[in-house]
């Protein structure tokens, strides 16, 4: 079973910055989808970004223009500007062979343990 460990998150004022990492291990290759995920208290959790083995990315619409992700060999990252007291969360990295609809979660079988992310206004 694949390993996810994310990394980056904290707490930052609206408007700043943080950039979140997920390294894998295991058989997580570059053939894979890698995505962001986030989940707050008592509400689903809902995709936010991807990054297929193409390098094609996907974004929620809540995110687009403000988050950028991106992978190298083993480590994927998610730079988000301009945070928004919204985007607190706990953030969840996952992947998934193949990913036909990169934002639904229900295609992940890979899951990291999450990182809070607390944005004051």
């Amino acid at each position: 079973q694949a390993q996810l460990v994310e990394s980056g998150g904290g707490s930052v004022q609206a408007g700043g910055s943080l950039r979140l990492s997920c390294a894998a291990s295991g058989y997580i290759y570059m053939t894979y989808c890698m995505g962001w995920f986030r989940q707050t208290p008592g509400k689903e959790r809902e995709g936010v970004a991807a990054i297929d083995s193409g390098g094609w990315t996907s974004y929620a619409d809540s995110v687009q223009g403000r988050f950028t992700i991106s992978k190298d060999d083993t480590i994927t990252y998610l730079q988000m500007n301009n945070l928004k007291p919204e985007d607190t969360a706990t953030y969840y990295c996952a992947a998934v062979r193949r990913c036909p609809n990169p934002l639904d979660r229900s295609q992940y079988n890979s899951w990291g343990q999450g990182t809070q992310v607390t944005v004051s206004s």
